[in-house]
């Protein structure tokens, strides 16, 4: 049997708002559009990323399972555009003991995402 390798996993959110995702993942977070059919926009970076599933029952330090995971190099920019913009923060900025600082935030379609920074990139 041939060797199969994954090469991409993507995430799909089911919405009729498809624009709705620029300011969240596009303006805040960086994400490029890398492709836009109309129903469907998809945003991602040229920036190498690891193929990932994680399987939990609850989101460490008590918290929800998010729905997604993006780790980023500075949380606490991202921290403060989310807030000026209007998203709602639902738990952080916090110093996890798994040296991560992260908080968890709604996007546009109500999913959690938990935007993180591993503790050895952060300049505090």
């Amino acid at each position: 049997m041939k060797s199969i390798i994954v090469k991409r996993i993507v995430a799909n959110i089911r919405t009729s708002e498809t624009t709705a995702a620029k300011i969240f993942y596009g303006d805040i977070l960086g994400l490029d559009i890398l492709m836009d059919h109309g129903w469907i926009t998809t945003y991602g970076s040229d920036e190498k990323m690891d193929v990932q599933l994680s399987f939990a029952v609850e989101g460490g330090s008590g918290t929800e399972v998010p729905d997604l995971s993006i780790e980023v190099n500075d949380v606490d920019a991202v921290y403060q555009h989310m807030k000026k913009q209007g998203f709602s923060v639902e738990y952080g900025p916090a110093d996890e003991p798994w040296n991560v600082r992260r908080i968890y935030v709604r996007d546009p379609f109500g999913k959690l995402i938990n935007v993180l920074q591993h503790k050895t990139d952060n300049k505090k």
